[in-house]
């Protein structure tokens, strides 16, 4: 009979533990979701409104019709789309080589490939900024979309590379064996038998380079100087933000709307993700 109560005591105490956190997790999306829909006034309410008394939809109006300057906010989606699209098909493609290669093949100087690709990894943004800018300067570089996205995928790829060889490493190397035996290349091998049984590790890699380039701020910041080419990071700060004013309901309503791409990637793809990252973690 003690151990029922204390089963259940526990179980409760549990229960609670996670309300708690979920709470604690939640808060902050439910606010600022709550904030979106105030109006400018009642942004301001002191004690603050947990629950908009008026609710309104005029924050996400200034959205479809707002402009910074000449250029509509809408084209800050359409840059962070674009920019975002190609970006996936870069990394993504230039990973499953490299990862294949390194997965596959043996060769002398391996091992401190994979270093060098991790290191890169531990250098900050904010290290790599200035020599890119100089580059892009000499390049022509500066305002475009392939230079936001060679930046981006500079960025991402070292970690592409290492989540998409780990789950390489979890396919049977007798496979490609069996195909070159058969008469097939070693593309043809990457490709009739490797792609399919590796869909789940490259979704995953495509949704960490996704919210890589969405997210990114400090290169489409420093990068872009034309307003029209920024992406919605910056151009949210631009729109909303001021040196005597801030928008608070206008900028929640943006991060409500960035934000649904990503929680739409998370809830369809969170398998693959989960499984991309835990590839290769019980191979010796």
């Amino acid at each position: 009979m003690m151990r029922r109560r204390h089963r259940a005591a526990g179980k409760a105490g549990l229960a609670i533990l996670v309300a708690v956190i979920l709470l604690w997790t939640l808060f902050p999306v439910y606010w600022m979701v709550s904030t979106s829909l105030k109006s400018p006034t009642a942004v301001f309410y002191n004690p603050p409104e947990l629950f908009p008394a008026e609710p309104t939809a005029e924050n996400y109006g200034k959205l479809a019709g707002g402009t910074v300057g000449f250029t509509p906010i809408s084209r800050f989606f359409a840059n962070s789309s674009i920019v975002s699209g190609v970006t996936i098909v870069v990394a993504v493609l230039l990973a499953l080589f490299a990862s294949y290669g390194l997965s596959r093949f043996s060769f002398r100087l391996k091992r401190p490939v994979l270093v060098g690709v991790l290191i890169s990894q531990m250098f900050p943004l904010v290290v790599m900024l200035t020599p890119l800018y100089i580059l892009y300067i000499h390049t022509g570089m500066i305002n475009t979309y392939r230079g936001l996205v060679i930046a981006f995928t500079g960025f991402t790829l070292p970690f592409c590379i290492w989540m998409l060889k780990s789950f390489m490493d979890t396919i049977p190397r007798e496979l490609d064996e069996a195909a070159i035996i058969e008469g097939c290349s070693r593309l043809g091998v990457l490709r009739r038998v490797v792609l399919p049984l590796l869909a789940p590790g490259l979704a995953a890699t495509g949704i960490f380079a996704f919210l890589d380039a969405w997210n990114n701020l400090l290169f489409p910041m420093s990068l872009t100087t034309d307003v029209s080419m920024k992406t919605l990071p910056p151009g949210m700060i631009l729109a909303f933000g001021g040196e005597f004013k801030h928008d608070w309901g206008g900028m929640m309503a943006a991060s409500v709307l960035v934000a649904l791409p990503v929680v739409a990637v998370m809830v369809f793809l969170q398998k693959y993700l989960v499984s991309g990252l835990t590839a290769g973690s019980v191979k010796d």
